[in-house]
């Protein structure tokens, strides 16, 4: 493969794209925001939200961008890997972030925005049938992921604690 030729497609906060091999896809700043990466491998396809929020039903105004939400982005993202030709039988999902980035002396779990929304992530993946293959999701240190399509591999870069892969 002429790596000459391969792009990092980044995604910004609130936003969703698809790459297809031998692009990678990137983003970074996941704090409480979870990075959802559906991806088929057959097809070398992957997609990539950064959700920044659970529940569309937070929104404070009429449009709403799928890719905010937990619970718009993952089906969003899923439609949209389809349409490049990913087979929906055969995608596979990675999610990484969710910290609690601050800390709260509250017992109120309304304040804790990483933990409600890796649950909202699952949610959705469990009720759209789409298997969980791996997860780095918690803590309190911010992540930028980089997946690979062709490989299926996601690099975790952790703040403070170096890289790993999922």
């Amino acid at each position: 493969m002429n790596m000459e030729n391969r792009k990092i497609i980044n995604v910004g906060i609130a936003e969703m794209d698809v790459v297809r091999t031998p692009d990678l896809i990137r983003t970074s700043g996941l704090g409480s925001c979870v990075g959802v990466i559906l991806y088929d491998l057959d097809q070398e396809l992957a997609g990539l939200a950064h959700v920044m929020l659970p529940d569309s039903n937070l929104s404070r105004n009429n449009t709403i961008h799928p890719a905010k939400y937990a619970d718009t982005a993952v089906p969003a993202l899923l439609d949209r890997l389809v349409s490049y030709g990913a087979s929906r039988k055969k995608v596979k999902a990675k999610i990484a972030g969710g910290a609690q980035m601050f800390k709260i002396s509250s017992k109120n779990d309304m304040m804790k925005i990483g933990l409600r929304n890796i649950e909202a992530v699952k949610k959705e993946l469990e009720r759209l049938t789409i298997p969980l293959i791996a997860e780095d999701v918690g803590g309190n240190r911010g992540r930028t992921i980089i997946f690979n399509p062709k490989s299926g591999i996601l690099t975790i870069r952790t703040v403070n604690l170096g890289s790993k892969e999922i």
